[in-house]
């Protein structure tokens, strides 16, 4: 009973200051569809998209971007999410948390379910706006990407807890967000299929090849047209239990105390 109520009360907490922080999803959702509107009326000529699974015929850019737009608001709340949990560290309310007689990774692992709540339902907002713009998928498409969705939002959000157990200061979590957001990104699936990067050049189409971002990609893409993809899925899972293991090895509650005693100094 115990366990459950320390749980509802960490997402709870977090839907609450999501709730406070509006701009924090108008944010989240400008920016994936800039590049639904823009980009995509750009490039819908020049990158036409050939049969590949999961589709079954000849699809449009728009079309094809949007799993990977889905995937970048993921990517951004998590980060988001570790972001508050530097600050969270650095006042001290971190600590408080993390010496409840509660175990540490059951509370870490808490944050890490909220924070992809979260995300989840800022990708159901997405695609809702994708709808009202014409982008359709199945039905059901929208109900097996929830799963691959959750994972995809737990992968990430495991990425950024990670970090986040060994940045320091709060003023040097933005240089490496971004120094791992945009590489993710862009060396992934989620803006051009990888038999086109493959044709430009070798080397990038190996590194996105072994990016994790890609398989969460991918893991959503098939989702989204009732399919499964088994290597897309496993290693997701995968990399989140990895992630997860050495953000929870790592997580040091009293480095937010720590600095403020060196600062003080």
């Amino acid at each position: 009973m115990k366990y459950w109520m320390a749980f509802k009360g960490i997402v709870v907490r977090e839907m609450w200051r999501f709730w406070h922080q509006k701009a924090r999803l108008v944010s989240a959702l400008v920016r994936p569809l800039l590049w639904l509107i823009v980009f995509a009326a750009g490039f819908r000529a020049a990158l036409g998209i050939a049969i590949i699974p999961p589709y079954d015929t000849y699809i449009t850019y728009d079309v094809y971007i949007m799993p990977g737009l889905a995937g970048i608001i993921l990517l951004f709340n998590g980060m988001q999410s570790s972001l508050s949990m530097v600050y969270d560290r650095e006042m001290g309310s971190m600590k408080v948390l993390l010496t409840s007689p509660l175990p540490r990774p059951f509370l870490l692992i808490s944050k890490l379910i909220a924070g992809a709540i979260i995300s989840l339902l800022q990708a159901y907002a997405f695609f809702l706006l994708a709808y009202l713009l014409g982008i359709e998928v199945p039905v059901m498409g929208y109900i097996y990407a929830a799963p691959a969705l959750l994972v995809g939002a737990l992968m990430l959000g495991a990425l950024g807890l990670l970090l986040s157990s060994f940045i320091k200061q709060l003023e040097n979590f933005a240089g490496v967000m971004n120094f791992v957001v945009f590489p993710m990104f862009f060396l992934s699936s989620a803006l051009y299929p990888l038999w086109k990067l493959k044709e430009s050049n070798e080397w990038l189409y190996w590194i996105s090849q072994y990016n994790p971002f890609t398989h969460a990609v991918e893991l959503i893409r098939f989702a989204l047209y009732e399919s499964w993809n088994p290597t897309a899925g496993w290693v997701t899972f995968a990399t989140t239990v990895v992630f997860c293991g050495i953000a929870i090895w790592g997580y040091d509650p009293k480095r937010g105390m720590q600095q403020k005693k060196k600062l003080g100094k």
